[in-house]
């Protein structure tokens, strides 16, 4: 058995594999209960952490795992799409044929299904400090002297260019058609409004605001950028007041390209 295929077991499996599980059993709450309090509470999750586990499992997957909608007497509506149901089969499969499974990957993943539950699991067991965890395809490669560039396609219309060096690049086999995962901590995120901003800033992710969660110093704004996509920034409160920014608000993200790191499979 790999080293890399122990790591993803650990992380879903036993008393240090909580993650990959607690998301399954939120999936399969909000499916029966159309609620994302509800399924918080029949999970022992806070709402607030179900919110942030729907966010973070929306952004990790090609296609939106669950529609929501905020408000309302059961704290926001929720739906499973046929991806999330996938994936929710998809666990417990891998739950019933593990050796299976196992003898698969160590095969390179040969004759795996076309739902690639390699892949399906990597999303499900990743854990990362950074807030913002986007997967998406590369697109472009523009190689320089010391650094290049690397554009990644995260929804359709929304493009995320990372500033990596070389050798990462050949480090991570990073190639146009690659899957890969682009890390940002919400710190790095700056907001602006109105149109026609000239900034240094490579990347530009208009967006609107889908909630707003005030602390004692500082605010935290989300942005949906796309179907199922969204993007967190962490601002002082005292910004957002000046910005009086409320939910609905169209905003821009600014991100710089070497404040985007990125992580492959």
């Amino acid at each position: 058995m790999s080293s890399v295929l122990n790591a993803a077991l650990s992380l879903r499996r036993g008393d240090g594999s909580r993650v990959g599980a607690e998301r399954i059993a939120l999936l399969e709450a909000l499916g029966e209960a159309g609620s994302i309090r509800v399924a918080a509470e029949r999970t022992g999750l806070s709402y607030r952490g179900a919110w942030d586990a729907v966010q973070a499992l929306n952004n990790l997957f090609d296609a939106p795992l669950v529609t929501t909608q905020a408000g309302g007497k059961q704290g926001g509506a929720a739906e499973l799409t046929a991806a999330g149901r996938a994936v929710i089969a998809a666990f417990h499969r891998v739950e019933a044929e593990l050796a299976e499974v196992m003898d698969r990957l160590d095969q390179g993943l040969g004759g795996a299904p076309a739902d690639d539950l390699g892949r399906l699991f990597w999303s499900l067991g990743m854990q990362t400090s950074a807030r913002n965890a986007l997967r998406g395809t590369v697109t472009r490669v523009t190689d320089g002297t010391v650094n290049a560039e690397v554009s990644l396609s995260v929804a359709p219309g929304v493009e995320i260019v990372a500033i990596v060096t070389r050798e990462s690049v050949a480090a991570l086999r990073l190639a146009v058609g690659r899957s890969a995962i682009a890390l940002i901590k919400s710190s790095f995120v700056v907001l602006a409004k109105g149109e026609g901003l000239v900034t240094s800033a490579r990347n530009q992710i208009k967006g609107l605001v889908s909630a707003r969660s005030d602390g004692a110093v500082s605010t935290e704004i989300t942005l949906a950028i796309a179907e199922g996509k969204t993007l967190t920034a962490t601002i002082t409160r005292e910004s957002a007041e000046v910005m009086d920014l409320k939910v609905g608000n169209p905003l821009t993200a600014l991100i710089k390209a070497p404040h985007v790191i990125l992580a492959v499979e």
